[in-house]
């Protein structure tokens, strides 16, 4: 009943989608839904009351779970400021602790071959600390700081890809 934003495929090829919708094919389903391949509502994945807010990224981690950001502050009920990230069932995995998350919407997001998160976006702090429209987080959703984007962007990042030597661009 509204936009999408973003969608990825998983291994099965069933389709996750994001974006600032509030029901699929006459189902709540708050600003993220996975379908089946065909393209109907997958209900074995349940994300409750989703995100009060538009979803605008989503990535599969190396373990099947979905990590999501965008500009909502709360997912099924739990404090996430941007960012969450999600068992296979929609569930939220409260092993990932962000802290305080973003600041602001968080746009793009990737994840390297170590496992460590890349994100962008409007956000000027994470966790508190300065960073300036883009971040790195550890596995658990802390802030790498051994990453040190110096003054970062002055403005909003819409998209983060890796190139061939997997630096980031």
């Amino acid at each position: 009943n509204s936009f999408v934003s973003t969608l990825e495929f998983d291994s099965s090829g069933r389709i996750l989608i994001g974006g600032g919708f509030t029901s699929f094919d006459g189902t709540g389903r708050n600003r993220i839904a996975r379908l089946a391949a065909t393209g109907s509502l997958d209900t074995s994945f349940n994300p409750g009351t989703g995100a009060d807010a538009p979803v605008r990224d989503l990535v599969y981690d190396s373990s099947g779970k979905i990590l999501a950001v965008g500009e909502f502050t709360l997912f099924n009920g739990t404090a996430r400021n941007r960012i969450v990230r999600l068992n296979a069932d929609g569930s939220v995995d409260v092993a990932f602790n962000p802290g305080t998350g973003a600041n602001d919407a968080i746009r793009a997001i990737l994840i390297q071959t170590d496992g460590k998160i890349v994100i962008g976006g409007d956000f000027t702090t994470f966790n508190g600390v300065t960073r300036n429209r883009i971040a790195r987080l550890n596995a658990d959703g802390s802030l790498d700081f051994t990453f040190t984007p110096g003054a970062g962007f002055d403005n909003t990042v819409f998209a983060l890809d890796f190139d061939g030597s997997q630096r980031i661009l």
